[in-house]
């Protein structure tokens, strides 16, 4: 008798990972949330940087470092920093991407620290909304962003899924490292050449998945 092999579950991260956000949608982020930053809380606009920056290298996500160190209603912050009128033309998209995520077996979701209604209109504007099972943005997970284990947790627990069966795709080597531990297959993208111990797979582009399922 032959047994068969579960396909695996994919978590697809989405800035930098499934769209190229460097150019034009990451320093708008920036701006709005030094922005955000120096209004509420008071403070000049050095000050409002070196928070920024502090809270995402300490929590993996500067909305978190608000709303431990400052009271920040959450859905207030997301709000007022991602306000995208011209999102469209922001977005910087590989094409084939959709073909791609077709070839991959298996169920696919959508991990991001990002909130749901960009998310959503990402996906929708690349055309690949219907690719994904969920998008578990950061509302969804609680506010538990990556890479701390909680959001983690909280979409295992919610899909009934086993961590060893995923595949965890990603560009932040720190997201990788708590998959890892946790079980997980990690793929990283990037355009580095050094691979750490916790990275499965190394790609440049997210498009080289299906060339490289036998790895996996």
């Amino acid at each position: 008798m032959v047994l068969k092999v579960a396909p695996p579950v994919w978590l697809f991260d989405l800035d930098n990972t499934l769209h190229d956000a460097s150019p034009h949608i990451f320093p708008h982020l920036n701006r709005a949330m030094v922005a955000y930053i120096r209004d509420h809380l008071g403070v000049d606009e050095q000050a409002a940087t070196r928070l920024r920056q502090d809270y995402w290298q300490r929590y993996g996500a500067t909305l978190l470092g608000l709303m431990r160190h400052h009271g920040t209603d959450p859905h207030h912050f997301l709000r007022h920093t991602h306000q995208f009128p011209d999102l469209k033309h922001m977005l910087v998209l590989e094409r084939g991407l959709k073909a791609m995520l077709l070839r991959l077996p298996g169920r696919k979701f959508v991990f991001s620290n990002a909130p749901l209604s960009y998310s959503e209109a990402v996906l929708e504007l690349a055309g690949i909304e219907t690719c994904f099972d969920a998008v578990y943005s950061v509302e969804r997970i609680r506010f538990q962003p990556k890479p701390a284990v909680g959001g983690f947790r909280y979409l295992l627990r919610s899909e009934r899924l086993h961590a060893h069966r995923c595949i965890m795709v990603e560009d932040s080597l720190a997201n990788l490292q708590t998959a890892k531990r946790l079980g997980m297959t990690t793929v990283w993208v990037s355009g580095s050449t050094r691979q750490p111990p916790w990275v499965d797979l190394r790609l440049v582009s997210v498009l080289d998945l299906p060339r490289h399922l036998q790895r996996l």
